[in-house]
């Protein structure tokens, strides 16, 4: 009687104890390359946090059409503020795996990403005309 309970609770212990005893910790390589590439990113967009005002001109006037010309500067220079906060922030706490593990606090993660015209995502319904 003893059997067939046993073997079911041994498989349950070792299913619930199996995953905490193959899960392996970072390598202090890998933690240090990224505190690097952290910091790279946080320098990076300190310097190039300027390029948000032309950026933010052109795809504002892109979507928006003419009045985005208007708009876009006055976005750009918000964007500059942010990203080089952000750039400060991740130059300095480049040791602190926050957010995430070193992920990027900003998206997209550089000022030169990001140029791709937003997607459509609207289906189109071509119904028959009757």
């Amino acid at each position: 009687m003893k059997k067939p309970i046993l073997l079911p609770a041994v498989l349950l212990a070792v299913m619930l104890v199996l995953p905490y005893a193959a899960r392996a910790e970072q390598q202090p390589e890998m933690i240090a390359e990224k505190m690097a590439v952290k910091f790279s990113r946080g320098v990076a967009n300190t310097f190039t946090s300027i390029v948000e005002i032309p950026k933010q001109t052109i795809l504002t006037g892109r979507d928006m059409g003419g009045i985005g010309y208007v708009i876009g500067p006055l976005k750009g220079i918000g964007m500059t503020l942010y990203r080089g906060i952000i750039g400060v922030t991740e130059a300095v706490f480049f040791m602190v795996p926050q957010p995430g593990y070193y992920d990027p606090m900003i998206d997209p993660e550089f000022v030169w990403q990001g140029w791709e015209p937003k997607r459509d995502t609207t289906q189109i319904s071509q119904e028959p005309a009757k």
